[in-house]
């Protein structure tokens, strides 16, 4: 008895041994990209890349920012799922960065985890100035999660802009676009707009994590209160002398050789010109030019009159902003060759601004007249070709995400609720007007050559 047990164990230790060779066998060919948690083979599927969560470690921005690229790829599909954080493109598969495409960003948002309450996800129904119509359409705010202020619902839910790794997945979102400019929506500090708070204390972050991926950050100066040629002056001086000499600072080449910052300036046409000419002549009292902070100053174009307004303001050259085809003179796309031979004519920049669509009925419920459908993608190509017939030295993008408006190209995702069901990009996945982008980059890149021989 004593020997058939005996037997009996030398058997199934023989057996045990034979099952672990043959796991130790199957292990070595598991891919090396593959991570606990990332099952052989999964990556083969076609939505794979959309529909699986990011293998993802929360890590610190300031210790972490200059981390080498790879090192962090190896690393982040080690750990354990963010089911908050989609799987964004590798940095290895990202398009190198074309500098010449900017892309408006707005760093506004909040969320109860990072910031104690929701911050314009809860955007308020903004009312129409003559009473009579106002009458007839809804009051009140919005009420996130499920109720955000958006016609889109964004695949990262209704994040905040404080969150590192939401920044970390925008950046990898622009950089798949082969974008190379963020154009960072700015008030000075303790500043903000009416529905925010303030933000300049995420510069540095943005910055750092931008650079990181080769992206470089330019600013899209707001009309903040008061805003005239000495808090301007005082304002570029800030940011150049906190922000300047970061290696993800933009800067411009001109004609010259020499490089500058460049600063958009939103409703610059609310300031008489008068007044910017204190700031952008060198003649002008407050003249900036020929000083250390001096720039490229870049004026909002909405109405025809205002080019010449421009160009007595001493601006560098004129953007049109508004992914509205036919709202305004600057944003017509027919109105673009006009514009450009204005600016070339005066040594002006012209810089005119595609988007993929438009529609802000969820925060101005009177104003669809104003909406621009995105016909699957073609209104934005249709803006890229018209944009690429005038041959600018830029080309602006409105935006990466002003989700009130409806003008994002961040990923957006299907969601229904109990009263509201989002827009989408079906039938195309949620990346679809990134893969555009890049698209139209190329193609950029490529006839810009021919420009210049």
């Amino acid at each position: 008895m004593a020997r058939f047990r005996r037997r009996t164990c030398i058997i199934l230790l023989l057996f045990i041994l034979f099952i672990c060779s043959i796991m130790m066998a199957l292990k070595t060919l598991r891919p090396e990209r593959a991570g606990f948690g990332d099952p052989f083979g999964l990556g083969l599927l076609p939505d794979f890349q959309q529909r699986t969560t990011n293998v993802k470690k929360k890590f610190s921005v300031q210790n972490g920012a200059k981390e080498d690229s790879f090192t962090h790829t190896k690393i982040s599909h080690s750990l354990t799922m963010n089911l908050k954080t989609p799987m964004v493109p590798m940095e290895q598969d990202l398009p190198s960065p074309n500098y010449d495409f900017h892309v408006f960003y707005y760093n506004w948002f909040g969320n109860p985890q990072f910031d104690g309450k929701y911050i314009h996800w809860n955007h308020p129904l903004l009312t129409h100035w003559d009473p009579k119509i106002a009458s007839g359409y809804p009051k009140g705010r919005h009420s996130p999660p499920e109720d955000i202020g958006s016609s889109f619902y964004p695949e990262l839910g209704p994040y905040s802009s404080k969150d590192p790794s939401v920044i970390e997945s925008h950046v990898k979102q622009i950089s798949s676009a082969s974008i190379g400019v963020l154009a960072l929506s700015w008030y000075p500090p303790g500043m903000h707009d009416e529905n925010g708070e303030p933000t300049d204390d995420l510069v540095l972050t943005i910055l750092d994590i931008a650079h990181k991926y080769k992206l470089k950050i330019t600013f899209h100066i707001e009309p903040y209160k008061d805003r005239d040629d000495r808090s301007m002056y005082k304002n570029v001086k800030y940011i150049i002398d906190k922000y300047g000499d970061h290696p993800g600072f933009y800067r411009h080449k001109v004609s010259t050789g020499r490089t500058y910052p460049m600063f958009y300036v939103y409703d610059s046409y609310i300031t008489v010109p008068e007044m910017w000419a204190n700031l952008l002549t060198v003649s002008g009292s407050q003249s900036i030019r020929n000083t250390p902070y001096d720039s490229l100053f870049i004026a909002l174009l909405v109405e025809e009159k205002h080019k010449h307004e421009i160009l007595r303001s001493g601006f560098d050259g004129i953007y049109t902003y508004f992914a509205t085809n036919g709202f305004s003179y600057g944003s017509s796309h027919h109105n673009w060759p006009s514009l450009k031979a204005f600016c070339d004519k005066n040594n002006l920049m012209f810089i005119p601004s595609v988007g993929p669509g438009y529609i802000d009925t969820s925060i101005r419920p009177w104003n669809n007249h104003n909406t621009r459908n995105r016909v699957n993608g073609k209104y934005y190509e249709t803006a890229f070709s018209a944009a690429l017939l005038v041959r600018p030295e830029i080309i602006s993008i409105t935006s990466f995400n002003e989700w009130h408006e409806g003008t994002q190209i961040e990923k957006a995702i299907p969601k229904k609720t109990g009263k509201t069901v989002y827009l989408d990009y079906q039938p195309h996945k949620p990346n679809i007007y990134l893969e555009l982008t890049r698209k139209w980059s190329e193609k950029y890149s490529q006839e810009k050559e021919q420009w210049l021989t």
